[in-house]
């Protein structure tokens, strides 16, 4: 395709509902700017658009419904929203007319990836989790090509796929150790007791109270010898005071530093924050999303368990006895699973992607 001032590449990117739908799209922005292609964001009123603004791509915003597994009558209402999704996605791509769609799925790229199919717009969908999530198997009939993250993946797609991996972004591997302590408020603590850990402890974008309400309760004997920073979502910060403990509602681009201050690091098991933690070498315990569900979190995270990579614990076990028994694990296994999550080398699914992005857009 021809790609010059005149005639740039122009990419679509699509999805949204939560940061994993979003963020791994930036990873690909420094080899979009090197290749010398546009781009623009087609997303839903959530969380995508401050995300996608910061930066500094231009935003769309069209309807969307969520894609319920049970039974609502919300659901009907919401099938006239993917509707008028897809005519207001028809009506955008007409004027831009991308040369490729590229989706990380959520309920928002299913009209788009639907109107992109209508005028025979090639496009692209990234599975990041083991088992195909719903947007992926309903884009997967007018996409060009699924890539995806794991290799069991494969096996569970039909029609042309290929493994890629997960794009990191190359900022969050440039984090300051010194810069992420200091916005903790760390550093004259780390000065008088410097051998003590500190733990990064994280619900997802949307905050996890069970995992906050344990934490909440072991903290005033974990923080005798160790520090906490607590990303607990918004709304959900914890009413609680100590040198060592920095809760933050949401942080932005602080998050790499954070990441860099931390020993150890418990999760969720979104596959894309999964990925960027095990990029980062960190030793992780995993605590996947249960509740509202389809279980693809819990199967992200038997296959790091099953690599060496993480330590896994159920939520529905999830007690303040045993949140403090299994930071005392993740603390025994660290040596191992530091050396097991060496020898994963993730570097270049960004590149992989964009090179699939340019070969289905060849005629």
């Amino acid at each position: 395709m021809p790609n010059s001032p005149l005639h740039p590449f122009v990419v679509c990117l699509t999805g949204g509902g939560t940061a994993g739908h979003v963020t791994p799209h930036f990873a690909l922005l420094p080899g979009i700017k090197a290749r010398g292609w546009r781009v623009f964001y087609i997303g839903s009123s959530g969380i995508e658009r401050g995300l996608v603004e910061a930066q500094g791509i231009p935003f769309t915003e069209v309807a969307t419904g969520k894609l319920r597994r049970y039974h609502s009558w919300r659901n009907v209402a919401d099938v006239f929203k993917v509707a008028l999704g897809c005519v207001q996605a028809l009506i955008f791509l007409l004027k831009q007319r991308p040369n490729v769609v590229f989706s990380k799925g959520g309920f928002v790229a299913v009209p788009v990836a639907w109107a992109a199919w209508l005028l025979r717009i090639p496009v692209v969908s990234h599975e990041s989790d083991v088992t195909p999530g719903l947007a992926t198997r309903l884009i997967q009939p007018v996409a060009k090509r699924i890539v995806y993250t794991f290799a069991e993946t494969g096996a569970l797609l039909h029609g042309p796929s290929e493994q890629v991996g997960t794009p990191v972004r190359d900022d969050l591997l440039r984090g300051d150790r010194a810069r992420g302590l200091k916005l903790c408020e760390f550093s004259q603590d780390v000065a008088a007791a410097p051998t003590l850990p500190t733990y990064l402890v994280m619900g997802g974008s949307q905050g996890a109270l069970k995992i906050n309400k344990a934490l909440l309760e072991i903290l005033p004997s974990l923080l005798t010898h160790a520090r906490v920073i607590h990303l607990t979502g918004a709304g959900k910060g914890l009413a609680f005071k100590h040198p060592r403990y920095r809760g933050f509602e949401f942080v932005g681009p602080e998050l790499k530093d954070l990441f860099a201050a931390a020993d150890f690091v418990v999760s969720r098991a979104g596959a894309n924050s999964i990925f960027e933690i095990l990029s980062l070498r960190k030793p992780m315990l995993l605590i996947p999303l249960e509740q509202g569900s389809r279980g693809d979190q819990a199967v992200n995270a038997a296959a790091f368990a099953k690599a060496g990579w993480a330590l896994v614990q159920r939520e529905g076990d999830l007690s303040a006895a045993v949140f403090g028994q299994r930071l005392q694990d993740l603390a025994e296994a660290a040596p191992a699973m530091v050396q097991k999550q060496s020898e994963y080398d993730g570097k270049g699914a960004a590149v992989k992607i964009l090179d699939v992005l340019s070969a289905v857009a060849t005629p």
